[in-house]
């Protein structure tokens, strides 16, 4: 079957896309290279172009038989978010309606959507399961729960089937070392550290150290973007299958620190990462570790690739490669 993936090219997408085609399904892409690169393109069709443009999104199902869509395209910067709202709302909002729009008029029933843990806002539960309260504390995380909302209306009037996907931490790279994260500006922690470890950066700076964690410093759940890619082919299944729609955290269910990540990365590198230690930024809970409980029961789907030491492993494989973001061999993906 052919599957459209939009913002295929970035870092989950192309992750993802790579994952549906070792399992016999064609990958179409459709990115407008904003942030994702063509050179993370590596399987099936590429059509360029924006979902703001609907035409182009019903020739782009109609040509290539689109029988369900994979959703990643949108602007992910929470801090972005919390300047220019509007980006947020246009690109991740009214680019999802055009969307459902034309799998409405071409009869598409089924979309994975690339939501995000940032719609908890400051949970009040740990580990946070599905039934946690939304309440975002930025645009981003707004954005991403307005389409949650808009998924439920249209499964409710228009037979939409959906299953919306809450990330946590997305780490790691391709293990076979072709696939990776770069993007510009970096704000993950994982490449941040490593690149302090390769000497691309003066220091990672470390964000708090008083939180009432093992050692001080925040806890977050990271998850290898392999094994978020095999969910995706997962909760595909599942709605082909006929399954409910619904939402589902993607993490591991327990927790790594900040002082842990630099650790594992002096261990695995050989390297000393310098550090600069900051205070804590507002808004920062303590603690964000996801109840994973649904996906394994419904989708049957367990991360393999998820220890910290596998993570930072590949990552580092990855970018000590060199990635060179000013040439079109090799660029940032979202």
């Amino acid at each position: 079957m052919n599957v459209l993936i939009t913002g295929g090219a970035g870092y989950i997408g192309s992750h993802t896309a790579k994952v549906m085609a070792s399992s016999t399904i064609t990958p179409v892409v459709l990115d407008n290279l904003c942030n994702g690169h063509r050179w993370a393109v590596c399987w099936g069709p590429f059509v360029e172009g924006n979902l703001s443009d609907r035409e182009l999104l019903r020739n782009t199902i109609k040509r290539y038989s689109i029988e369900a869509v994979i959703h990643f395209a949108g602007f992910a910067y929470v801090g972005e978010s919390m300047l220019k709202p509007e980006l947020y709302f246009e690109n991740n909002l009214l680019n999802t309606f055009n969307l459902l729009e034309a799998m409405r008029v071409e009869n598409v029933r089924h979309i994975v959507f690339s939501s995000s843990c940032a719609t908890y806002g400051m949970p009040k539960h740990f580990p946070i399961s599905e039934d946690e309260p939304q309440s975002p504390v930025n645009p981003y995380g707004e954005s991403k729960l307005a389409v949650e909302k808009m998924l439920g209306w249209y499964g409710k009037i228009h037979g939409l089937s959906w299953a919306s996907l809450r990330y946590f931490n997305a780490a790691g790279a391709d293990p076979d070392g072709g696939l990776g994260e770069a993007h510009d500006p970096e704000t993950h922690l994982v490449p941040l550290v490593i690149s302090a470890a390769l000497g691309r950066v003066p220091e990672v700076q470390v964000y708090g150290t008083n939180y009432e964690t093992v050692d001080g410093t925040a806890v977050r759940d990271y998850v290898h973007v392999t094994d978020l890619g095999s969910a995706h082919l997962a909760a595909l299944r599942y709605l082909l299958d006929g399954g409910e729609s619904a939402a589902f955290n993607l993490g591991t269910g327990s927790g790594r620190s900040v002082r842990e990540i630099i650790s594992t990365t002096e261990m695995i590198t050989g390297r000393k990462v310098p550090v600069r230690i900051c205070g804590p930024r507002p808004g920062d809970p303590p603690v964000l570790v996801a109840n994973v409980t649904r996906a394994a029961d419904v989708l049957q789907w367990r991360p393999q690739y998820s220890a910290l030491e596998s993570i930072i492993e590949t990552a580092w494989q990855w970018h000590r490669k060199g990635v060179n973001l000013s040439t079109s061999q090799r660029g940032g993906v979202i």
